[in-house]
C-alpha cells in the first residue's frame, strides 16, 4: 500500500462518536430503493449452493424439473428409475430432476482503522455499508441466504439467514457506531488472514462472495487465499476510496501517517510536485490492487465516498 497516507479527520468533542453510522430511515430507504431497483431488472442464474429453495442449481438430483433421462449408474436411487425406457431399451435407466437451492450470499465488511477516515461527505466505513446493504438486496434473489463477516476491533461472523432475516442482520452490524481505533498493522493483518481462512473453510462452494474494503491490509500472502477463495466462489471486490487518498488538496503544511515507519510526518501539501508525486503513486497503488484482483479473476469495483453508492449498481461507475 501506499506508505503514507492523509490522518484521519478528528471528531470534535461535541460529536457523538456512538451514534450509529446510518440512521434506521436511511436503512429503510436504501433498502426500499435497492428493492424497487432490483425488481426491474431481470434475475436468474444457476448457483451451487446446496440449500432448499426455488432457484435452480447446479446440482442434479430429485427435484421438481425434469432433466433428463440417463443410464443407470451403481448407486443411482432405485426411486427414480424410468421403467417405461428401460422396459423399452431393455437397459436400466433413470429420471434426472434439477434440484432447486436457494443461492447463498456473504458481504465481508471492512470496518478497520483505515477505513474510518473522510473527509468530504462520510467515513469510507459508511460509504461501505452503504455499499453493504445495497448488495445485499441486490445481489441476492428472492429467496437468498444471506451472511457476513465484519472486520472490526474483533472479527464479527453473521449466519447465513433467509434473505429478509439476513438484509436486517447486515444492515444493523454494519451501520452499528464506529468510533476511531488504533491503527495496528500487523494485528489487523492477522486478523484478515484469520477471517479469510475461516471464510474459505466454511463457506460452501460456489457461493456469491462480496469483499468490501480499501484494502489497505492486502499483502503477498493473502493472494493465495484469495485465489483459493475465486476458485471456488463468485467472487467480487469494491475498492473504497476517499478523494484525499487520490489527490492532496492545497492546504499547505498537513500531518501523515507513515505506515511503513508508523509515525506522524509532515508533508507540504501547497507544493505542487509533492501533490503530483502522490497522486502519481495512488493512481499505481490502486492500479496494482485492481491487476492482482483481475489476475485472480474477481471482479474489481472502485467507489469513492464522494460517490453515490446506488450509482455503482446501476453501472454509471467505472469498474
Amino acid at each position: 500500500m501506499l506508505s503514507w497516507s492523509p490522518r484521519p479527520r478528528q471528531r470534535p468533542a461535541s460529536e457523538n462518536t456512538d451514534a450509529p453510522l446510518l440512521a434506521p430511515e436511511e436503512i429503510v430507504l436504501l433498502i426500499e430503493q435497492a428493492d424497487a431497483l432490483r425488481n426491474s431488472r431481470a434475475h436468474g442464474r444457476e448457483v451451487l449452493l446446496r440449500h432448499p429453495g426455488d432457484a435452480r442449481s447446479a446440482h442434479l438430483g430429485r427435484g421438481l424439473d425434469f432433466e433428463e433421462v440417463r443410464a443407470y449408474q451403481a448407486g443411482d436411487d432405485i426411486r427414480a428409475m424410468d421403467w417405461r425406457t428401460t422396459a423399452r431399451t431393455g437397459e436400466p435407466y433413470l429420471k434426472v430432476y434439477r434440484e432447486e437451492h436457494h443461492p447463498a450470499l456473504h458481504i465481508i465488511v471492512d470496518r478497520g482503522a483505515s477505513m474510518r477516515f473522510g473527509t468530504q461527505r462520510q467515513l469510507k466505513v459508511a460509504q461501505a455499508a452503504r455499499v453493504a446493504i445495497l448488495a445485499a438486496v441486490l445481489e441476492s434473489s428472492a429467496h437468498a441466504c444471506v451472511g457476513g463477516t465484519l472486520i472490526d476491533s474483533a472479527t464479527v461472523l453473521l449466519p447465513c439467514v433467509t434473505k429478509q432475516a439476513g438484509i436486517l442482520q447486515l444492515a444493523q452490524a454494519s451501520a452499528t457506531p464506529c468510533p476511531p481505533i488504533a491503527h495496528n498493522v500487523e494485528a489487523e493483518n492477522a486478523q484478515w488472514l484469520d477471517a479469510l481462512r475461516r471464510i474459505a473453510v466454511s463457506l460452501p462452494s460456489g457461493s456469491r462472495l462480496l469483499l468490501i474494503s480499501d484494502f489497505h491490509w492486502l499483502l503477498p500472502e493473502d493472494i493465495p487465499l484469495l485465489a483459493h477463495l475465486a476458485l471456488r466462489h463468485d467472487l467480487a471486490a469494491i475498492h473504497i476510496t476517499d478523494p484525499a487518498e487520490q489527490q492532496l488538496p492545497a492546504l499547505g503544511r498537513m500531518p501523515f501517517f507513515d505506515l511503513a515507519q508508523q509515525r506522524l510526518r509532515w508533508i507540504d501539501t501547497g507544493n505542487r510536485k509533492v501533490r503530483e508525486r502522490f497522486a502519481q503513486s495512488a493512481a499505481q497503488q490502486q492500479q496494482s490492487i485492481a491487476m492482482q484482483l483481475a489476475q485472480l479473476d474477481i471482479d474489481y469495483f472502485s467507489l469513492s465516498t464522494s460517490d453515490d453508492a446506488m450509482d455503482l449498481f446501476l453501472g454509471q461507475l467505472n469498474g
